[in-house]
């Protein structure tokens, strides 16, 4: 008899041990769960707004974006990415949208209103107007390492990298790259490229 009932009291101890330790791993899973939401939220992503018509057509003044903080962790920016960046020194604090164009090591020239790049004019990837002010890349010059040269798709109402109040971005000015348009959904990734002749709309 007292054999049964030390055996009963050992099954509600190991009862409630098992339940105890359902009740902590639950309690842990929701933790990590609300800290994997605040780490994408705060860290990885971040919502932000287009201020001006120099990303036109791309993306319009008031847009809502989602900027992707940890695109350029394992990789460097590339030519055609929008990237959102905010200026060392800068007064203003708010975000800037431009797109990459030139690349740290190449030689940038703007003549005719087309980008060349090391002296071949580059294949536009959006649709953009020919520049009627070239700027400072009116003569050729050379990107240092870690230097970029970004436009505006609205290419005649943009001040960008031919500029000297903006003039090249240096990568660690750059906050992350534009990744969704929140209203009017869609991946900017894809927005406003140039068709090839023949292609259907």
């Amino acid at each position: 008899m007292e054999f049964e009932i030390e055996y009963q009291k050992g099954r509600r101890r190991r009862r409630r041990r098992s339940a105890a330790a359902k009740f902590f791993i639950w309690v842990l899973q929701i933790a990590a769960v609300i800290f994997l939401a605040w780490f994408v939220i705060n860290v990885v992503l971040e919502k932000t707004s287009v201020l001006g018509d120099s990303m036109e057509e791309t993306l319009s003044d008031g847009d809502s974006i989602i900027v992707n903080k940890f695109a350029y962790l394992f990789k460097k920016p590339e030519r055609g990415d929008v990237i959102v960046f905010k200026q060392s020194g800068s007064e203003h604090d708010y975000y800037d949208l431009k797109r990459i164009v030139g690349l740290p090591g190449e030689t940038i020239q703007i003549k005719e209103g087309a980008v060349y790049i090391n002296g071949q004019e580059i294949k536009e990837k959006v649709n953009c107007e020919r520049m009627l002010i070239p700027g400072l890349a009116k003569d050729p010059f050379t990107l240092e390492e870690g230097e970029y040269f970004v436009l505006g798709d609205n290419r005649n109402n943009s001040e960008d990298s031919r500029f000297a109040n903006v003039g090249t971005i240096v990568e660690g000015e750059i906050v992350g790259k534009a990744w969704l348009r929140l209203n009017e959904f869609g991946f900017i990734g894809t927005m406003n490229l140039r068709r090839e002749e023949g292609e259907e709309k």
